[in-house]
């Protein structure tokens, strides 16, 4: 709370710019833009809605420079997260023009088929970010070539999305080099493998049922035709020079993010590997972006260039093939950006105003009994990133918060820390206007309402946290 707050500030007001937000952000969605809310009207929803914060904390007696010095640490904290969507959106454009998406989509077409597609897509995905502890490094490489791989099989883009992220999201829960694992851990003062073990009891039965209903899933997606698979792959063969080669590009990257490289050297590199393959490998395609007979040394760092900034589309003979061989690249990424500074404003005003810690102290007046705590916890998690628009906010203030009541409840410290993983990391996606939301919209090109209902381990989660409580089991006591 800042110096100037001379009194608590009542749950009424606490809670009436979250009204006001929801109330917004429902009708841009529902009624005017739907999956178009985030190009421009949600961020001003957000921006608004932290004017009318800011309006109740000058009448509570907060003054404006400590709102805006909550903002400004606010938005510090998301300049790794923008850094690394930039480069994100620079990756995909030389991995377009280089052939490496491609080339993958091709190789993919022919080895899986739509009734099994969803489920494998978890299974890679988890142990990828199993192996790098990320999920962002996940969606952004393999991520990617899921979503290229699916479209062309038929599959619906939010299913597609939905299996990335429950598998990005199982990975890196339970790898050790999870930044979020070793937050939640280190939040319940608990040993790291202590708290993955724990984690698993909740974890497991979550993962599974998430790739039981996408197997379920699989037995309802129309098969294509021989005839248009042929089409597709005939359409990536004319255009592009495939080769299995090429794919060592998205493994170097991996290799890097495994060995803990940061993620923004990571993505560089892979942006770097990326445009030396479309010079050596796809020339054809650099002319055909420039619209040029021939190509010398300067054209085509003007190719790779304008793949990196900006919009780049590749026109092949298949009409599917055109919707997805096409990139924004960086430019592509700053309506995310801008969403999640929107958030940034809006979060950092609430917590300045002291409405974030009076709706949190009214939750843990309501906790009862056992079950009261874990549900507080698990509610509080998701609110927060509801409305601070953080993953690691929502993991660091419940675990503060909630620390001393699990101990007068006698309750083992490891069920704090699991809790705030299965409500706190993993909800992050849930919402358009929180960073992990935004990144992965950003990031696999598909609008966040499309991909939340079908992120079934992100959905199964909070609610197996819940089940386990309410039933008492794994339930560590002290």
């Amino acid at each position: 709370m800042p110096k100037s707050t001379t009194k608590d500030l009542p749950l009424f007001w606490a809670l009436l710019p979250i009204f006001l937000l929801m109330a917004l952000l429902s009708y841009n969605v529902l009624m005017i833009y739907h999956d178009e809310a985030t190009a421009g009207a949600n961020q001003f929803a957000l921006l608004l809605m932290g004017f009318v914060a800011a309006m109740i904390g000058l009448r509570n007696k907060v003054t404006f420079n400590d709102m805006l010095e909550s903002v400004y640490n606010n938005i510090k904290t998301t300049s790794g997260a923008i850094l690394i969507l930039l480069f994100v959106g620079s990756l995909a454009g030389t991995w377009l023009i280089g052939g490496v998406i491609p080339t993958m989509i091709y190789y993919g077409l022919q080895i899986l088929n739509p009734t099994v597609f969803l489920a494998v897509a978890v299974i890679i995905s988890a142990v990828i970010s199993l192996l790098t502890g990320s999920s962002w490094g996940t969606t952004a490489t393999i991520g990617i070539a899921l979503i290229g791989i699916g479209k062309g099989l038929g599959i619906h883009e939010g299913m597609i999305a939905g299996a990335v992220i429950s598998g990005a999201y199982f990975g890196d829960k339970i790898s050790p080099m999870s930044d979020t694992t070793n937050l939640a851990a280190a939040m319940a003062n608990i040993n790291l493998f202590k708290h993955i073990r724990y984690m698993l009891y909740t974890t497991g039965p979550s993962i599974t049922i998430a790739i039981v209903l996408f197997i379920i899933l699989g037995f309802f997606q129309d098969t294509r035709g021989e005839m248009q698979n042929l089409e597709i792959l005939e359409g990536i063969k004319n255009t592009f020079n495939v080769s299995a080669w090429l794919l060592l590009v998205p493994a170097a990257v991996i290799f890097l993010i495994i060995k803990k490289v940061e993620p923004v050297v990571a993505l560089l590199a892979g942006t770097i590997l990326g445009g030396i393959a479309a010079v050596i490998a796809q020339p054809q395609v650099l002319q055909a972006i420039l619209g040029l007979d021939t190509l010398n040394i300067h054209d085509s760092y003007k190719a790779v260039m304008n793949a990196i900034v900006s919009e780049v589309s590749i026109e092949t003979n298949s009409s599917i093939l055109n919707d997805l061989f096409s990139s924004g690249g960086m430019k592509g990424m700053l309506p995310t950006i801008w969403l999640i500074l929107s958030a940034m404003v809006f979060g950092g005003i609430m917590e300045a105003i002291g409405a974030l810690k009076s709706i949190s102290n009214a939750l843990l007046r309501m906790a009862k009994g056992d079950f009261g705590v874990f549900a507080s916890t698990t509610v509080t998690c998701i609110f927060f990133n509801g409305t601070v628009s953080d993953q690691y906010l929502a993991i660091v203030v419940p675990g503060k918060m909630y620390a001393e009541a699990f101990k007068d409840k006698g309750l083992a410290p490891e069920n704090l820390s699991r809790t705030l993983e299965d409500s706190g990391t993993v909800t992050s996606v849930l919402f358009p206007w929180n960073t992990g939301g935004a990144y992965n919209a950003g990031v696999l090109g598909v609008a966040t309402v499309a991909y939340v209902p079908f992120a079934f381990f992100n959905l199964i989660s909070p609610l197996m946290t819940l089940a386990f409580a309410a039933f008492k089991i794994r339930i560590r006591r002290l």
